[in-house]
């Protein structure tokens, strides 16, 4: 039996016929239950060149409490600043993620500005989830050498409350996952026999001092810290960090990514699966990892994740914990389908961790 493996629901979205801005794929959603208790999807979806918007829309539930659609609302954030503009006319806002971050009071938006210089984290704040503020770029603290500013970045999530720094300070944490250059899936794959550099090739977590105030107006992480290199068979290439950080009675839950190179693949033409996996990081010390998938909990298998935009990708990016149904134990976990469409599956939050 694999600990936390996931039970599919359902694919939730699909790119709408005749809808321009769908063209090439709805995928990657961020996750976050609204001020009126409703879930909403924060979806990236993809019109012709890969122009990415991202969407808004509200789940819909069966009458048992289970997802079955979405009701389409509109656009949260579309390309506007120059970070997410490129030089040919395209641009980017992709793979969101959204989290209600307490000690502000705001929904906090990370994502993917697909800009001139390539992919970079970028933030943006909300009091009621349809209306943005953008804070920027994310800025780092130079960390041993290693300069996370103007290198290509994504996967980044928010923790929902604030966590201690290494020195003690109440903070902002985040997941971010810097891709180096020769860490892409692509490169490393040419090269498994390659020594890993354990600082650019993790998941990293980074700190936010939020002080007195409590206030998140420019974001810039001052400590960083490495969190995780790949480590089992089926993430040898990479890993990244997927859904917002979940406080659950075992710690804080991160359902995350991970990248391995198919038997059939050629050096002509490489095959890849994005398979999903679990972290259990320490409630109380987010930098400890107590518990991480050695096999993962889902792995591409049906058509819709099997054949699309990219091939073999099942790509967590969100969760829903079923509080509304009198089901804490219950996540419910959204992810990408090849690039192209949406699914929902669910797991259980087991009494007690595995060894």
């Amino acid at each position: 039996m694999i600990p936390f493996k996931l039970e599919r629901i359902c694919t939730i979205m699909e790119p709408e016929a005749g809808n321009e801005m769908e063209v090439e794929g709805v995928l990657n959603p961020a996750v976050t239950r609204g001020p009126d208790g409703g879930l909403y999807l924060f979806p990236r979806l993809v019109a012709k060149n890969n122009y990415s918007r991202i969407g808004i829309a509200r789940v819909k539930f069966d009458k048992d409490g289970e997802p079955i659609g979405v009701e389409r609302l509109g656009i949260a954030l579309q390309p506007e600043a120059d970070y997410e503009k490129r030089i040919n006319g395209g641009g980017g806002c992709e793979d969101a993620r959204v989290t209600f971050v307490e000690p502000l009071q705001e929904y906090i938006m990370t994502y993917t500005a697909f800009g001139a210089n390539g992919p970079r984290i970028a933030v943006a704040k909300s009091k009621d989830l349809f209306t943005w503020e953008r804070l920027g770029l994310v800025k780092y603290q130079v960390y041993k050498e290693v300069d996370f500013n103007g290198i290509n970045n994504k996967d980044a999530s928010i923790f929902p409350s604030a966590i201690p720094s290494p020195n003690g300070h109440p903070s902002i944490g985040m997941l971010h996952r810097p891709l180096f250059a020769g860490t892409t899936p692509e490169e490393t794959c040419e090269d498994q026999g390659r020594q890993m550099d354990s600082h650019k090739e993790s998941i990293w977590i980074s700190y936010y001092n939020i002080g007195e105030d409590n206030t998140f107006q420019y974001a810039k992480f001052t400590s960083n810290h490495r969190l995780a290199l790949p480590a089992e068979a089926w993430e040898n290439l990479k890993i990244g960090a997927g859904s917002p950080p979940l406080l659950t009675k075992h710690g804080w839950l991160v359902v995350y990514h991970g990248v391995h190179e198919l038997p059939d693949s050629t050096e002509a033409k490489r095959d890849l699966c994005y398979s999903a996996g679990v972290m259990i990081l320490s409630e109380k010390d987010p930098q400890k990892v107590i518990y991480r998938s050695v096999k993962p909990i889902l792995i591409p298998e049906l058509p819709e994740e099997t054949i699309g935009t990219i091939a073999n990708v099942v790509f967590p990016t969100g969760t829903d914990r079923r509080d509304d149904i009198a089901q804490p134990n219950r996540i419910d976990v959204y992810y990408g389908m090849a690039d192209n469409r949406i699914g929902v599956a669910k797991m259980e939050i087991p009494d007690v961790l595995p060894l």
